[in-house]
């Protein structure tokens, strides 16, 4: 049977997306926003700026004319959107996510036919080594990831809708630069929070925590959430730091939590991209498969989460919906 024109159009969108990513890319790898929002408003203009051909150039920001990257032409000047005005430098900036999806993921997702065939790591195939020993050793890859995380964080803010952090001692496990805990203890005056993370996030946490909600509020502790977790705390949080693991792991860090925690009253608040088998959007389908092209990972249903919990003596007490197709799992430990 031919396929008609319409099938064939979506087919061939489809299929070129990967074109478009690297236009994308090598938009924000040549400081393309910074330069047109600065004036440089021309394929001349901005030639000199890059150091790229000038032809080169004037063939790319056509296609990203056309995606709404900018706006314009080289005869009237081109403009930034509200896409260019994202990409601009900045702690919401999104440019080094679109740096590390351009260049490590997506070497890693050339390697999608053998992650896919033997369910392992597409970025090892790549690279050789596995992507968190690989940030160990990339200081501005780490500095790109970091920035994705925070980029990604568009959610934060709904947290303390969805949970009572009033009164509480917060540990963050594995809580990163600290946005989300300095987001919750914002919103909770008068509670206290303990991030926990590997050492070599202390800087940048202790950096943004200072300036945010002010060190006097916060306590910051380097660990192995693998081992162990700051203890007595009422309220633990796991934010997107479990789908790179395997089961045996991710119930080894429940139990760590519920033996932890104050008493029974407290609670492990999970935050989380959950996939669906059936009918799923493509969304968390999508991410389900770069863990796989990262890590090696997977996003995990509410049922194979609850039966983890489950072995850890924790129970779901509540769920809550949260932007970007996120949801947070409020668990309590279970009456001995």
């Amino acid at each position: 049977m031919t396929a008609d024109v319409q099938t064939t159009r979506d087919v061939i969108d489809i299929i070129t997306g990967g074109w478009r990513a690297q236009a994308l890319y090598s938009a924000v790898k040549l400081g393309l926003p910074e330069h047109i929002e600065a004036g440089r408003d021309t394929d001349a203009e901005l030639a000199k700026a890059t150091g790229a051909n000038e032809e080169g150039l004037h063939r790319l920001m056509r296609l990203l004319v056309a995606m709404g990257i900018f706006e314009g032409g080289d005869s009237t000047g081109y403009r930034s959107t509200r896409v260019s005005a994202a990409l601009l430098d900045g702690p919401e900036s999104l440019s080094g996510m679109c740096l590390l999806y351009g260049e490590e993921f997506y070497s890693a997702w050339g390697h999608a036919h053998h992650a896919f065939s033997t369910k392992s790591s597409g970025f090892e195939a790549a690279y050789g080594v596995p992507f968190y020993e690989y940030l160990g050793q990339n200081e501005a890859t780490t500095r790109r990831f970091q920035l994705t995380l925070n980029a990604a964080s568009m959610f934060f803010h709904r947290v303390p809708e969805v949970f009572d952090f009033s009164g509480k001692k917060v540990v963050d496990v594995g809580g990163g630069g600290g946005h989300l805990l300095a987001t919750v203890l914002g919103a909770a005056p008068d509670a206290q929070g303990t991030l926990f993370d590997r050492e070599h996030m202390m800087p940048k946490a202790r950096e943004h925590l200072s300036t945010t909600v002010g060190l006097d509020r916060v306590e910051l502790v380097g660990g192995d959430m693998f081992k162990g977790v700051p203890e007595g705390g009422d309220v633990y949080i796991l934010c997107r730091v479990l789908a790179g693991w395997d089961d045996e792991a991710v119930v080894g860090v429940f139990e760590n939590c519920r033996r932890a925690m104050a008493d029974s009253s407290s609670r492990l608040l999970l935050l989380d991209r959950l996939v669906e088998d059936e009918n799923s959007t493509v969304l968390p389908a999508l991410w389900d498969l770069h863990l796989l092209m990262t890590t090696g990972g997977a996003h995990r249903t509410v049922g194979r989460i609850t039966r983890l919990l489950d072995r850890a003596g924790l129970d779901i007490v509540g769920t809550a919906e949260l932007p970007m197709e996120n949801t947070a799992l409020i668990a309590a430990p279970r009456a001995l």
